[in-house]
C-alpha cells in the first residue's frame, strides 16, 4: 500500500471568497516555486498563483513568462472542464524525455472564478521534483491554510484492538490537523510491540513526511495497516519522530477513562 494524502471534503479554502457561487479561487503565493524535469528547471516563479478548488488539492499555476514554453507542445488532448472552462493539454519534452499530457492551460470561467487563461499548470506526479524556495516538496502543493499542531500531553490513552489492549500511555503526543481527527502518537515503550507486524506499506504527506505501517495480530485475526509512525518526519514536525499512532476509525480509543466515538473519515 503506497498512498498519498487525499483532499479533504471541505469548501474552497484559502482567501476569503466574496461570491458564494464561486467554485475556485486563486491567490499569489509569496514562495518561489520551481519545477524540475530531467535535471532542468522548466518553471521558476517568484509569484505563482495557487488555485484552490472545492474538494481538490491546491495546484500551482505559473505565468507563461516563468515557464520554458519551448518544452511544451500541444498533445491533442482537449477537455471542457465544467468549472475552469476549455482545457488544452501539453506534452513536456526535455532532451529525450517526453511526458505525455504533463501540463495544461485553462481558459477559465468568469462565472465560477478568476481569469486563469494566461497561466500554465503541471501534473505534480509526472514531474521529477518540486521546490518551494530551496526545499523540495513532496506529494502535492502545501495548503498555507492547512495547520498541523503537535502538543505534548499527560492524557491517559488506551488503545484496544479486537478487545485486546495494545497500548496504554500517559505521555501521548497529540497531533491536531485541519479537517482530520485528533491523532495520538505514543512512545513505543507504551505499545505492545509483540502484537505488531511491520508491513511494506508507506504513505506520504507533505506536512509530516513518509510513514511506515504495522498490522496488529490478536487471537481474533490480523488487523492490517492500523498503526503508523514517522521515523524521520519533516523538520517542522519533530515531536512525533519514532512514535506510533493508531487509526481511531478502526480501534477502540479510551481517553482519560472515556471511550471515544470512532470518527467517520475516508479511512473508516
Amino acid at each position: 500500500m503506497t498512498q498519498t494524502q487525499e483532499p479533504t471534503a471541505r469548501p474552497v479554502p484559502g482567501p476569503a471568497d466574496t461570491s458564494p457561487e464561486a467554485r475556485y479561487v486563486t491567490e499569489t503565493s509569496p514562495r518561489r516555486v520551481r519545477v524540475m524535469l530531467a535535471g532542468r528547471f522548466i518553471a521558476d516563479s517568484y509569484a505563482p498563483e495557487l488555485l484552490f478548488e472545492t474538494r481538490r488539492l491546491p495546484v500551482y499555476y505559473f505565468p507563461e513568462s516563468d515557464v520554458l514554453t519551448d518544452v511544451l507542445s500541444e498533445s491533442g488532448r482537449v477537455e471542457d472542464d465544467p468549472v475552469k472552462g476549455r482545457t488544452v493539454f501539453y506534452d513536456v519534452t526535455v532532451g529525450d524525455r517526453v511526458v505525455r499530457d504533463g501540463a495544461w492551460r485553462c481558459e477559465g470561467n468568469s462565472a465560477d472564478g478568476p481569469d486563469i487563461s494566461g497561466l500554465i499548470a503541471f501534473d505534480w506526479n509526472k514531474m521529477d521534483s518540486w521546490f518551494e524556495e530551496d526545499e523540495e516538496v513532496f506529494v502535492h502543493a502545501r495548503d498555507p491554510y492547512h495547520r498541523v499542531d503537535v502538543m505534548e500531553s499527560s492524557r491517559h490513552i488506551e488503545i484496544s484492538v479486537n478487545g485486546v489492549k495494545v497500548a496504554d500511555s500517559r505521555r501521548p503526543t497529540m497531533l491536531f490537523e485541519t479537517s482530520l481527527p485528533t491523532r495520538y502518537y505514543l512512545p513505543k515503550a507504551d505499545v505492545r510491540l509483540d502484537l505488531l507486524e511491520k508491513t511494506e506499506s508507506h504513505t506520504s504527506c507533505p506536512y509530516k513526511g513518509t510513514a511506515d505501517y504495522w498490522s496488529v495480530r490478536t487471537d481474533d485475526g490480523l488487523v492490517e495497516d492500523v498503526v503508523w509512525g514517522y521515523e524521520t518526519p519533516i523538520p517542522e514536525i519533530p515531536k512525533i519522530a519514532g512514535k506510533l499512532c493508531f487509526y481511531d476509525e478502526k480501534v477502540d480509543v479510551t481517553v482519560d477513562g472515556v471511550l471515544q466515538e470512532r470518527p467517520r473519515t475516508k479511512w473508516s
